[in-house]
């Protein structure tokens, strides 16, 4: 059985020698070749020094570099960490900061952009491009050089040289399963994204979990649309590669590009997030281009009714699964297809490894329809926050169902939202604990939002972001108090498209005499959640002529 990621790859290139791994393009590689191109990437790491549990950070959109990088750092013992392609410079100097990177791979035109931040990451002491590096090119401190050793480059069907790659296998760090084996970045609800350190065993078993009830098999061709810097999106590569399937690599303008891609490759399976299933939904299919899928899944936020029977026309051979999980514990519910219609708007029940619980504050269980707390118990509960014991505290905590007397060793995750069980345990989400915006599947910290505000403008006094349903998904809206004039919302809101990547940005700034405050003094936003519930819904009836 595989310990690490890399021994999950070894093995398939083993049993599926002749089956396409990656789609990227117009290119293809298979299992073997790509089991190579990991060598190589793997072999080039450690000569630039790389040890067990160093990070390596990996800041490029989908391409094959991208997959060689994260299998080849898990090849080393060392730790991967997926950057997501969409940040802005000061977001991944946070990563870069906060995780002590040593080796960052990206590419020529990224490493530009990040020109001005990279003097301020003192760990970080290699850049490997994607492209080729200009002999002696230095970036503050930096070494930067190829990803790809100028011996191994691949050949026109992609695989790297044989005699290279047999004779330079690397040699594996991770010695059991509860290694590290990932950091991803994910936000808080106050504060800079945390990173949840994820343990060989949490990625093996969460592969094996989906993989079980999605009844994945080698001749599946899954559609990888989410970033890989989000749990989501990686687990379309684990449950592939454990089972044999292949990947079809992709990065869309337009929402047509993912039609002609479903069609091609006969794509079995997608993954996606509400909005990008509203945008699905509105694509034009041509007759049969859909027929091929036989599964969708759903995470991130909850499928609107509506937005389902969509789909399920569109994608008439398909099964949907709705699933919940959390990055901190990877997946933890789903609801099987046949229960769709008995039981609507439920988020299922625990998927396979994993027990989920419903708790009062002192741990004890709650009972039939009694919100609580959702727990998540098992494997796939990570490692916690990396350099964060305080907030790792606040979440890990106690295991309701350890015996009294037994040492804790294993401690469970506190979700923060407040969910209840029906009589037969199916589980529905009721809201969050936290004031945590959750939008496009991502978890958006108010207080990240907040802060870019501020900086724009000194007058102002109070800011408040929230997360507003506009009957697809959480839109951030932002409300603002200043002691200056009227501010030019417009100019502030290009202004933040640049400090904040696409899925951060405000739909609406408004601007109002003063803030509602508590007792404490502090910015009441129940009130002005409560105020603006219903705000982007009113706006889409008012412009569509439909009465409030």
């Amino acid at each position: 059985m595989a310990k690490n990621l890399y021994q999950l790859l070894q093995h398939a290139q083993q049993a599926f020698p002749q089956h396409t791994a990656l789609y990227f393009k117009d290119k293809s590689l298979s299992y073997p070749e790509l089991y190579k191109q990991v060598n190589a990437v793997a072999n080039n790491l450690q000569q630039q020094g790389v040890k067990r549990y160093d990070r390596v950070a990996v800041y490029l959109p989908k391409q094959f570099e991208t997959i060689y990088t994260i299998w080849g750092a898990n090849a080393c013992g060392a730790v991967f960490v997926p950057v997501n392609p969409a940040l802005k410079p000061v977001q991944v100097q946070h990563i870069l900061q906060d995780c002590n990177v040593r080796v960052l791979v990206t590419s020529k035109d990224r490493l530009a952009s990040l020109a001005e931040v990279l003097a301020d990451c003192p760990d970080l002491h290699t850049i490997l491009l994607t492209d080729e590096a200009d002999a002696g090119q230095v970036a503050a401190h930096l070494a930067v050089k190829p990803l790809m050793p100028a011996n191994n480059k691949p050949d026109d069907n992609g695989a790297p040289d044989e005699h290279y790659t047999q004779q330079h296998k690397p040699h594996s760090g991770a010695v059991t399963d509860s290694d590290m084996a990932a950091i991803l970045y994910t936000s808080g609800s106050t504060g800079k994204p945390k990173g949840v350190v994820l343990s060989q065993r949490n990625m093996l078993v969460g592969a094996s979990s989906v993989a079980s009830y999605l009844q994945n098999h080698s001749d599946d061709v899954i559609l990888a649309l989410l970033p890989l810097s989000f749990d989501y999106g990686l687990s379309q590569l684990t449950t592939a590669f454990l089972t044999g399937a292949s990947v079809v690599l992709l990065d869309f303008f337009l929402v047509q590009d993912v039609v002609r891609a479903v069609a091609r490759h006969k794509v079995t399976g997608i993954a996606a997030v509400p909005p990008l299933w509203a945008q699905l939904a509105k694509a034009k299919w041509p007759d049969g281009s859909s027929d091929s899928v036989r599964y969708l899944t759903n995470s991130g936020g909850a499928m609107p009714q509506a937005l389902l029977s969509q789909l399920q026309s569109i994608f008439s051979n398909a099964e949907p699964y709705l699933m919940y999980g959390l990055t901190e514990a990877f997946r933890s519910t789903y609801l099987p297809p046949a229960d769709l219609a008995r039981k609507p708007g439920s988020m299922g029940k625990a998927i396979p490894n994993a027990e989920i619980l419903v708790v009062r504050e002192d741990g004890s269980l709650c009972g039939p329809n009694e919100p609580g707390e959702l727990v998540h118990r098992g494997p796939l509960v990570s490692l916690g926050y990396w350099n964060s014991p305080e907030k790792t505290a606040e979440r890990f905590k106690f295991d309701p169902m350890t015996p009294a007397g037994i040492q804790l060793t294993s401690p469970a995750v506190w979700s923060g939202d407040t969910v209840k069980a029906d009589e037969e345990g199916y589980l529905y989400f009721i809201g969050r604990r936290d004031e945590m915006i959750k939008t496009s599947g991502y978890r958006v910290s108010p207080t990240e939002v907040e802060e870019a505000i501020y900086r724009l403008d000194p007058a102002l006094v109070d800011v408040a972001a929230m997360g507003i349903y506009d009957g697809v998904d959480q839109a951030i809206l932002v409300v603002v108090a200043t002691s200056g004039s009227d501010p030019d919302v417009n100019s502030w809101q290009t202004q933040l498209k640049r400090s904040l990547p696409n899925f951060m940005q405000p739909k609406t700034i408004l601007v109002l005499d003063s803030l509602p405050k508590n007792a404490n003094g502090k910015i009441d936003r129940k009130s002005l959640a409560s105020q603006y519930q219903d705000y982007f819904l009113a706006s889409n009836n008012s412009m569509t002529g439909a009465s409030a």
